[in-house]
Formats: structure tokens, sequence, C-alpha cells
């Protein structure tokens, strides 16, 4: 059995041809889902990436891993405590480790442990191969890696090969020569110049005037990412610089297929395309950034093409990321591991059969502190820590008449809040009482009270000035309103 896992950062869904997007951002990437199964309702327990993708190889929500953020306390795993042996649980017990036992050899192209510190990532790797740049390489430093493993491994048999691509992350870096591929296509109909002078008057990082997080100051060596929208011509370079970059990452995906053709192994490879999280496009007057709980940050691609599995049809059931470590257990005759709070969906790949949960309850504690629910046609978002964004507690869309979260409707729904929150209230009760010993806290908690989000760490003076030298001083009002001293790191 050979297993391939192409884990491409910050991919939106919504941006991929097979998810119904009007250009042609994915066409290798639409061939493999429409020979597999496309699974449209897949998101991350845990976002931005370091709580991802820790959530995805330990098998863990974060709020059990301990790891909700991207610095403090809540970045780093819990410790075993005084119960742990000769290892810690996750080098058996994560993913990994996992398939190491079932006789595989487990590999990996990533620079993702360094990038982030977070060393337990390569737990139950035979190999790692850093390409070096801590997620700043380009697809063509990281393919020529990917083409000599192949060369090497891919005709053997029970591997396991994790590849990372970094270009769909900001900044988009696809190579000037690339072109231009979607200069004469429309941009997103619901993205219309109307919204993008509302997007103009936002408070908050990553928003139109503050594209680059705290400010509009773009880096030169990447003319695709702006540093503020002020007009159509430039959401059309922000949106054209997200969908090359799709693109060219599926121009390497290609030569992986063709290697693996080449080799006589395609049709015995399982092949799983995601993603640790999503991207807001516009979404909640975001733009290039993945800092919410919201529906555009944590909703996540997830394709798999197995071998005597189902071809050619669609998932709608709700499942986690942490989900796909019991659902390889299960498809390869394993059993579920003790560490893991993920629930297999095998029977969607073996048989088709529905294997959806009622709820998800998704988390971000790196640009904000919010927790969300997602049920039905709803998502309900509260918010702890806003990230000076000015968000009001509780948010709700509703996703079948508002894909694009353009309109919060809380206030109209009282009930419907009532019952996420009832929801929300259940998880966290569960989560609570099966916390690892020795341990009971909620790392979201932990954020809270270091001063908030890492990323908000040391920004709210000078964001505060900005914010009255571009005609949004009001803004500034608010959040010394809102903040004063509280929540705010040092």
């Amino acid at each position: 059995m050979r297993i391939l896992y192409l884990d491409l950062d910050a991919l939106n869904p919504t941006h991929l041809g097979c998810y119904g997007y009007h250009r042609n951002t994915s066409p290798t990437i639409d061939k493999i889902a429409a020979e597999g199964i496309q699974f449209n309702q897949v998101y991350t327990t845990d976002a931005p990436c370091l709580p991802s993708r820790t959530a995805f190889y330990s098998g863990q929500f974060g709020i059990h891993s301990g790891v909700v953020g991207h610095g403090g306390t809540a970045s780093e795993r819990r410790i075993n405590g005084p119960n742990r042996g000769f290892r810690d649980r996750l080098a058996n017990e994560g993913l990994a480790g996992f398939l190491q036992r079932q006789g595989f050899k487990t590999s990996m192209i990533s620079p993702f442990g360094q990038r982030h510190a977070a060393w337990h990532f390569y737990a139950g790797f035979n190999e790692i191969h850093n390409t070096g740049k801590g997620g700043m390489e380009s697809a063509e430093e990281v393919t020529p890696v990917v083409e000599k493993w192949l060369q090497d491994n891919a005709a053997g048999d029970n591997w396991f090969l994790h590849i990372n691509y970094w270009d769909v992350h900001t900044p988009y870096r696809a190579p000037e020569e690339y072109g231009e591929p979607f200069a004469d296509d429309p941009l997103p109909d619901w993205l219309t110049p109307e919204l993008l002078e509302e997007h103009k008057k936002l408070v908050g990082p990553h928003t139109a005037q503050d594209i680059m997080m705290w400010n509009d100051r773009p880096n030169p060596r990447f003319p695709r990412h702006p540093g503020r929208l002020d007009n159509m011509d430039d959401l059309r370079r922000m949106i054209d610089g997200y969908d090359t970059a799709i693109r060219y990452v599926d121009d390497q995906i290609a030569i992986i297929v063709e290697i693996l053709e080449n080799k006589g192994v395609l049709d015995d490879t399982a092949i799983i395309i995601s993603a640790d999280h999503g991207e807001n496009m516009g979404e909640l007057g975001i733009y290039g950034e993945h800092g919410t709980a919201d529906q555009a940050t944590c909703h996540i691609p997830m394709i798999v093409k197995w071998p005597g599995g189902q071809s050619g049809i669609t998932d709608e059931g709700l499942h986690y990321n942490i989900d796909l470590a019991p659902t390889l257990a299960d498809l390869l005759g394993g059993q579920k591991q003790a560490l893991w709070d993920g629930e297999s969906y095998a029977p969607v790949i073996t048989e088709g059969a529905d294997a959806g949960r009622s709820e998800l309850i998704l988390s971000q504690c790196a640009h904000v502190c919010q927790r969300a629910v997602r049920f039905d046609d709803w998502i309900y978002i509260r918010t702890y820590h806003d990230g000076y964004r000015l968000y009001p507690r509780e948010l709700l869309f509703n996703l079948s008449d508002d894909p694009w979260e353009m309109r919060d409707i809380a206030a109209e729904n009282p009930d419907i809040c009532r019952e996420a929150a009832y929801r929300l209230m259940n998880w966290h009760d569960h989560m609570m009482e099966t916390m690892p010993r020795p341990y009971d806290n909620d790392p979201l908690w932990t954020v809270m009270q270091e001063g908030g989000p890492m990323h908000t760490w040391g920004a709210f003076e000078d964001y505060c000035g900005r914010l009255a030298e571009t005609d949004r001083a009001e803004g500034a009002v608010l959040l010394r309103e809102k903040f004063g001293n509280k929540y705010r790191h040092p």
C-alpha cells in the first residue's frame, strides 16, 4: 500500500474547479477528485497552521493537545506528565507512529516543524526532508526534492509520503514568467465595487486598507500580493495572485502524477489532497489571511482517491481533519488509538455510505480567540478576543443563503444562537470531562490570560495610530473602549 498526502497550505476549496469555482485553477486536482471521493464539508478543528497540523497528526482537538495558538504556552503540546513511559504517547499513537507500526515507511517533505518549532510534528517519521526556508520556499524548490524521493522510492511498497507546498500561502510567489493565466477571467461575482467600498471602512488586520496585517507596505519581491485594496484593479491583483498560486501548485501535482504513472504505481497509490486551513479572500472583509474561526478559514478541501474505493462521488457529511486518522486505521485494518478524538468515515470511501457528524466545533486562538459551531445551514461564531476587528460576541451566518458571510443575522435569530451556544457548551463539557490527566484547563483561556492571541502582541498602540491616520479614527476610539488594558500583551 502506498499513500501520498498532499498538504497544500492555505487552500480555500471554493477556489478549486471541482468545488464549483469558475476559473480553471485546478485541472489536475479536479481529475483526481473525479476519480475518487470529494468531501465537501471537511473542517479543521483548530486553525490556523500549528494548531491544525498538530490536531491532524495527534488526532486530538486542540483543547486536549494544548495547542491552539501560535505563541505562548498554548503553542506547546501538553507533556504526558508523571505517567509518561520510555516514550510519550504521540510517538506510538500519533498518526505517523500508527502508520509506522502498520509497516509503513513514513516520510515527510516539509519545513513545518522548524517553521513553528513544532518538533512533535516529526514524531513517527522515518525520514524528514526539511526544504529549509520555513515555508518561504516556492514550488520550484520543493518539487525537485519530491521527484528524487519518488524516483528512489515510488516503486516500493508500504510508504506514506507527506508533501507540503506553500505557494498558496501569502505572499503569493508564482514566478513572474508564469504569466497571468486569469487575466481574462472575471472575478467572483460576489466581489463587487460596492462591497469593496464597505470593506475599506473596516477595522482590523488584513482588511482592505491593511492587507499586510497592520499596515499597507507590500514586499516588492512579491508583486502578486498588494499591500492595500483601493480599487477593483487592486482586488483583481489580490485574487489573481491567489488563484495563480493554486494553478502553479496544481502543475506540480501533475508532475507527481506523471512520475507515479511512469513507475507503474499510480493506480495502486492512495492520493489524499487537503490543507491545514482555508483562506479568507473577502469573506468577513478579510483578504489573504486565515485568522478567524469562520467558514473561509476552517473549511478545507479533502479529496481521497483510494485503490478499490468509491470513484466519482461527492460526500456532504460533516467531518473534521482529525477524522482521517481513524478512517485510515479502518481502511488498513488497524485499531483506533486511544489518543484520537476523531471518528472514522471509512464507510464513505468503501461503500459511499453516510458517516457524517451532526455538528462540528471549530477553534481559532492565533489571531483571534473564537469558537464556532457548524450545523445544518448555520455557522455560529462566538468571540472572546476579536483580534482588534470589533466583532460582537456572537456572529451567525446562513451558509446556504450567504456562503460568503456578508450578513450577520445573529440579532434576528436568537433561538438559533441559543441552540448553537448549547451545542458548544455540551462539546466543552465533554472535552473537559475527557481532558488528558493531569490537566484541567482550557487553553483558549490560557491565551486570553497571557495577553490575547500571539498575532496581536504589541500591535495595539501602533494600530490605533494607523486608524487615526487612515480616516478610521472612530475605530481606534472603539478599540480603546473595548480593550483598555484588558487582554493586551505588554
